[in-house]
């Protein structure tokens, strides 16, 4: 797939500390961290891939513009590697799934009605209520919303409500700038990268409910086709038949 050459390792240390404008140690201190993950050659050489260099990137601006500390850069860059692996995971599936449609496989049992919406996402708190599960001042919610770091629903009326995944958010920021230390340019980024990956997750879950439903509709009409036999037995009864007429 197209983000296969971007996920082969090709650079050599050298190279890849050349093309970020970083030394080879930074990049071996990043790995260490975890911030990293190149791949090894045969020879266990460390060998970076174009996916690498866009995270070596990252770090740089999240530590040199905005002046996230390693903390935060560390948070950053778990969320992008989650991301990474569910794009891997979300290719592969498909490609299963697609196997599946060439060779009619049998289909897997599809979700029962109802499990499409996470009961997480249904927005039921008031501020009032959301403010006093995490501990934080209404106020400070309401800036957290003009940040975009957290989006409460709306109800009719335009009251916010905060759904369980909010507030898992919200306990998170606090996490972020009261256990470690990481600035709001920081806490932005980590949020930003949270609810990339809620989304991801619920494409990649609607995207592989479609295709099952599609598998599902595929084998459905192959198995409701009449067997040739049957096909040939009825052409045969209605010559017998002298239905329709022949000249």
């Amino acid at each position: 797939m197209a983000s296969d050459s971007k996920q082969r390792p090709v650079y050599v240390i050298s190279v890849a500390a050349e093309l970020v404008d970083m030394h080879p140690q930074t990049l071996r201190l990043y790995e260490r961290k975890g911030l990293i993950r190149p791949g090894r050659s045969s020879g266990k050489t460390r060998l970076y891939s174009e996916r690498d260099i866009e995270h070596l990137r990252e770090i740089r601006r999240l530590t040199q513009e905005l002046g996230v500390n390693l903390a935060g850069v560390e948070e950053v860059m778990r969320l992008q590697h989650e991301l990474d692996d569910l794009q891997g995971e979300f290719e592969a599936e498909i490609e299963r799934i697609e196997g599946e449609l060439r060779e009619q496989a049998r289909p897997q049992a599809l979700p029962a009605p109802g499990e499409a919406t996470d009961p997480r996402d249904r927005p039921v708190y008031v501020i009032s209520i959301a403010a006093e599960l995490v501990d934080m001042h209404p106020q400070t919610l309401r800036l957290y919303e003009r940040k975009q770091l957290i989006r409460p629903g709306r109800s009719s009326g335009k009251t916010r409500l905060y759904s369980e995944r909010d507030i898992e958010h919200l306990r998170e920021i606090r996490r972020l700038t009261q256990e470690l230390g990481v600035n709001l340019a920081g806490v932005e980024e980590i949020m930003r990268l949270r609810h990339e990956l809620d989304g991801a997750k619920g494409h990649l879950e609607s995207n592989v409910r479609r295709l099952q439903d599609d598998l599902t509709e595929r084998m459905t009409r192959w198995r409701t086709l009449p067997a040739p036999d049957e096909e040939t037995d009825a052409d045969e009864q209605t010559d017998a038949d002298g239905e329709p007429g022949q000249l």
